[in-house]
């Protein structure tokens, strides 16, 4: 089954052009079926980029998914054309009312800050609560993620003193997790960021349960049954090419930066980098899109109850 997006999204032509199934909302409409609705919480500021991105991943199963692309309700995104925000955009607080089946909250690049100095954090621990009663389960990215394990278990994240920046080995610490069903025993994964979250206070906090981990950058994928809830701190929906352009736009800089390790082939940046990551990333999606659908009520009032 394909992903329900509107046939103007430009998510629409790339998954096309792909080969994954898309479907326009009116052919949606014939069918008699009720499709996942999966929200997306876009905080990154390449709203396009990531929106593609997540849509490939999650519009690869068998499923009709609805996609929902929501943003926080004040804060104004200074890198996506205004026109593209109001068409297919929807502020949260016009949502609330709403059940989704699942809602992905991405990162963003605001690593430095702590929690509370974000401008739009109040508004984003009204979403985290709401997520109580009206997802059925969460999945948070990166800075996301890292949000999430602070508000709802106190897990705090720590600054680097080097940016952990490559493709690094993950193992696969919970084989009989459904989650993880299909995987190796190890992964590669890209990472990008500034912070960390620590294994012995994630082990401190109740109910929580490390999936995949790094002995060089360290937890991964947390599970967080209690609330229904998944949290990443690394990046399997990266595209073949993000690293590089993350790495050529702080050369361009003049920003201090390392090349990211095990991601060129010999480490050398004039050769183009392999996609080492690409199947565990579907298989992480796709389960964790196959475990909404074997969990979530088919009356979706009673979502979160």
């Amino acid at each position: 089954m394909p992903i329900k997006i509107p046939s103007d999204l430009p998510a629409f032509d790339v998954l096309t052009k792909e080969g994954v199934m898309v479907m326009a909302e009116d052919q949606a409409a014939r069918q008699d079926i009720r499709p996942l609705k999966i929200g997306l919480l876009n905080l990154m500021p390449k709203k396009i980029q990531t929106e593609n991105q997540f849509a490939r991943l999650i519009g690869a199963t068998p499923l009709q998914i609805e996609l929902s692309l929501i943003r926080m309700t004040e804060h104004q995104t200074k890198n996506t054309a205004a026109e593209h925000m109001e068409e297919f955009y929807r502020p949260f607080q016009d949502v609330k009312d709403q059940k989704f089946d699942g809602l992905i909250i991405t990162g963003a690049p605001i690593e430095h800050l702590e929690f509370q100095d974000v401008t739009y954090w109040d508004e984003l621990t009204e979403v985290f609560e709401w997520t109580r009663t009206n997802v059925h389960s969460t999945f948070g990215v990166c800075w996301g993620g890292m949000a999430m394990i602070y508000h709802f278990h106190g897990v705090k994240k720590y600054m680097l003193d080097a940016k952990a920046f490559g493709c690094f080995r993950h193992r696969n610490l919970s084989p009989a997790s459904p989650f993880l069903r299909g995987f190796s025993d190890d992964c590669v994964i890209p990472v990008s960021r500034w912070t960390e979250v620590r294994q012995d206070e994630i082990d401190a906090a109740e109910g929580l349960v490390t999936l995949l981990g790094s002995d060089e950058v360290g937890p991964c994928l947390v599970e967080d049954r209690q609330n229904r809830a998944l949290y990443i701190f690394n990046h399997f929906e990266y595209d073949s090419d993000t690293l590089k352009q993350e790495y050529d736009r702080d050369v361009a800089n003049g920003t201090p930066i390392n090349v990211p390790i095990n991601y060129y082939p010999d480490d050398d940046p004039s050769r183009t980098p392999q996609n080492r990551w690409r199947s565990h990333a579907h298989l992480l999606y796709g389960n964790w899109i196959n475990e909404i659908y074997q969990t979530t009520p088919f009356d979706m009032t009673k979502i979160g109850h």
